[in-house]
């Protein structure tokens, strides 16, 4: 434990060297956790009317070469591009509210869905809200691996939507990444997103998961400067994922100037589709979003439904009604 924990200790320096501005935006508006009143208030401005569209016309399916098969990366960008405007992509955390529950939740937010992502619990979450911290103190009380998930999604099979694994960057580490690579790429795993994991030190992990046809995907938030954002962009696996910051879990919420012009801007840097972390509570935030992202992650939302017993695709099937 004592070199990976020195680890994240060098590694949290670099990242504060390299933008703490930004990763304090991004620390506090992953999936929809609390913000500081003053970074609210900063992108709420006045709540807007239907967003004007910003890109999704733009993006294109690639096409793969004849007799090529896509990569999971590749089917990741085609599931999100192919898909209603926007793209529902639906977050829970492996293992709870309990392991029994993964094959059903997993098969119901592939059918409403339109790619899932799956969490890693960790025992420090520090990019994410209250409701996610809860969910992965629940998952790791019950046993829950990296290990396991991987095992888990081999037997499950192809749930029939694009995979993406949501990790801090210790337990990949600890788990080896060329084997972890490898892993992914057998079970359906098209994008990996590790929050705590800054650009300049992502190449090599980057390169091996792209081995296994897996796509890095790389955050942005409001705060990232425009070199860094263009950067982040063309360096992105699958889709960019834009952080945005929200206001308190299960609050309503609108889409403001401020942030209609900052998913603009994400938008001309990138080829790949952009997906928005709101906090997507109700079917009339996804009409307005889809004319400033191309995707939206549902995380908190789906959370608490699971945590309350409901069936998490149902809800998801709501938000497009």
């Amino acid at each position: 434990m004592a070199p990976l924990g020195s680890f994240i200790a060098v590694h949290a320096a670099t990242s504060r060297k390299h933008g703490s501005k930004a990763r304090r935006f991004m620390s506090n508006s992953l999936r929809d956790g609390p913000v500081q009143e003053k970074d609210a208030a900063a992108l709420q401005g006045v709540a807007s009317a239907p967003a004007p569209d910003c890109g999704r016309a733009r993006r294109t399916r690639q096409c793969t070469p004849v007799n090529t098969p896509a990569t999971g990366a590749e089917r990741l960008r085609s599931a999100i591009v192919d898909a209603p405007s926007p793209a529902l992509l639906p977050f829970f955390t492996a293992g709870h509210p309990s392991r029994d529950h993964f094959h059903s939740t997993l098969s119901k937010l592939a059918d409403a869905g339109d790619a899932v992502e799956i969490g890693v619990p960790f025992s420090d979450p520090m990019a994410d809200g209250v409701t996610i911290q809860r969910a992965s103190e629940t998952a790791l009380a019950n046993g829950v691996s990296l290990d396991w998930i991987l095992r888990e999604l081999k037997a499950h099979g192809d749930p029939g939507a694009p995979l993406v694994l949501m990790s801090y960057y210790n337990p990949l580490l600890a788990y080896g990444l060329e084997n972890l690579a490898q892993r992914c790429g057998e079970c359906h795993v098209g994008g990996l997103i590790v929050p705590d994991l800054p650009w300049e030190e992502c190449e090599r992990i980057r390169e091996l998961f792209e081995d296994h046809g897996v796509g890095l995907v790389q955050m942005v938030t409001p705060a990232t400067p425009a070199e860094r954002m263009r950067t982040l962009c063309r360096g992105s696996g699958g889709f960019v994922y834009a952080v945005t910051v929200t206001g308190v879990t299960g609050g309503e919420r609108r889409v403001s100037e401020e942030m209609a012009a900052y998913m603009q801007r994400v938008g001309e840097f990138s080829s790949l589709p952009v997906c928005a972390g709101f906090g997507v509570r109700s079917a009339e935030q996804v009409r307005t979003l889809a004319g400033v992202a191309d995707g939206v992650i549902v995380g908190s939302a789906v959370v608490d439904c699971l945590e309350r017993g409901e069936d998490a695709g149902d809800f998801l099937r709501s938000l497009r009604a």
